[in-house]
């Protein structure tokens, strides 16, 4: 509830910066109605909590500056927060909630997962689309510029999903109906996600993500 609420001052702010690289109006409005549909995530999250018996109160995340990278042109600060924001964390949700999705049995609560679900894809597939597009008219510095970015991108998901899928003895029982994961399981997906979808994909398109990747985890190791 509290993470989906907070995504939507992430979308809201990417608006503002498709904007500032002239990727269009249309492109702009897509990353509104993203704010929009996490804000009401964190509705619907929230209408479990108080389904269950619990009350959907909590504290509010503490707002979250998106970077603005001064350091490079508005087009490549853009693709800087897509890689960060769709391609790695909004991949890894789509990957992860379709997961508990797929164990939990017919009914109320999978078919609002499935709401939420098919929100991410579109969320994952907007940031996917842009950088395609912009790709190929990246000259050779501003890809070696994105690698070095990415290693520090995939340094912050990876902590950050790690720290949210804590390693449990065993999950209580009818757990999986509720759409909780095994944080093993998670993790192994997680990490499959990245090194045989997301790096890749970024591969193909002439970013240097495996580098990035390597970099990243042998920070991570020292």
């Amino acid at each position: 509830m509290v993470n989906e609420h907070g995504s939507s001052a992430v979308f809201a702010a990417l608006a503002e910066q498709v904007r500032e690289a002239g990727l269009g109006e249309e492109a702009a409005l897509a990353c509104e109605a993203f704010a929009a549909e996490e804000r009401e995530h964190g509705i619907l999250c929230g209408s479990v909590v108080e389904a269950l018996g619990g009350e959907a109160r909590a504290p509010a995340l503490a707002p979250a500056e998106l970077p603005r990278h001064e350091d490079v042109s508005r087009r490549e600060a853009l693709l800087r927060n897509l890689l960060s924001v769709s391609c790695l964390s909004e991949s890894i949700a789509v990957a992860l909630i379709g997961a508990e999705r797929l164990k939990m049995p017919p009914g109320a609560l999978r078919d609002l997962l499935t709401r939420i679900y098919a929100d991410e894809v579109g969320h994952a597939r907007f940031g996917w689309r842009v950088v395609t597009e912009q790709a190929p008219s990246l000259d050779g510095a501003a890809r070696e510029r994105l690698g070095d970015y990415l290693e520090v991108a995939f340094a912050h998901v990876e902590a950050h999903e790690l720290a949210h899928l804590p390693i449990a003895p065993a999950l209580p029982e009818g757990a999986e109906a509720l759409g909780l994961c095994d944080g093993a399981e998670a993790r192994g997906l997680f990490y499959a996600t990245v090194e045989e979808v997301i790096v890749p994909r970024l591969e193909a398109l002439g970013l240097p993500a495996a580098r990035a990747w390597h970099a990243a985890q042998a920070r991570r190791a020292a």
